[in-house]
């Protein structure tokens, strides 16, 4: 596969990060892979291009495999916070630029992002908080999109059902906006508009803040 996309270290191959490393290889962005346990680095060995065994917390070991040549990393590290910091803090000394980092919790969050951390992310907070909306039966998806904001898919309520879109108060009663629709029976979502008449059996994607999605779903 052709390499077109600007390149990215990952640094910490546990589950997380050698699903990230994987895909993003797969979607055709050179990844230089980065554990400091010699044996994940051979298992990895025959599915990534550049897999090696280094310690992060050195920042020699880091310059000699060419980690200052990247401007985007992802430190991936799991238990150990203080691997974690150190990382992100000596990414920042070699002039990585765009560097995202797993946390742990809320504090662990601060201090990655006071060492150099341009974003963060809590892959098993979001995760679980994505579960929970999901259990409530109404959603089919759900993706938060920003601070406060989410993606869901859902069945369109029945006040929604037989009314075109634009006549329907949608964003004046709840908030919300439909932007995409995929009539029953059918491959794929379509663009929804002013025009756009639910039935009973569609499937919608709405946007909204979480406040917002929730009290429209619960008019399913």
């Amino acid at each position: 596969m052709a390499r077109h996309k600007e390149p990215v270290v990952v640094i910490g191959l546990g589950r997380f990060g050698t699903a990230l490393a994987l895909e993003l290889d797969r979607s055709g962005t050179e990844v230089l892979a980065i554990d400091q346990q010699p044996s994940v680095v051979q298992r990895l060995a025959g599915s990534l291009t550049r897999v090696v065994a280094v310690d992060s917390t050195d920042i020699d070991a880091l310059r000699e495999v060419g980690v200052a040549d990247f401007e985007r990393a992802v430190v991936a590290i799991g238990v150990d916070q203080q691997s974690s910091i150190l990382t992100t803090a000596l990414l920042s000394d070699l002039g990585v630029t765009d560097i995202w980092a797993k946390a742990l919790n809320a504090q662990h969050a601060k201090i990655l992002e006071r060492v150099g951390a341009r974003h963060i992310f809590q892959p098993e907070q979001e995760m679980g908080e994505r579960v929970a909306h999901l259990l409530s039966g109404r959603m089919q998806d759900y993706l938060e999109i920003g601070k406060d904001w989410a993606l869901v898919k859902t069945a369109p309520p029945r006040f929604l059902v037989g009314v075109p879109l634009g006549e329907s108060r949608l964003r004046a009663r709840f908030h919300v906006t439909v932007v995409s629709v995929k009539p029953e029976g059918r491959d794929g979502f379509t663009y929804a508009d002013n025009a756009t008449t639910l039935r009973y059996g569609d499937q919608i994607l709405v946007v909204g803040t979480v406040a917002a999605i929730e009290r429209f779903t619960d008019e399913i």
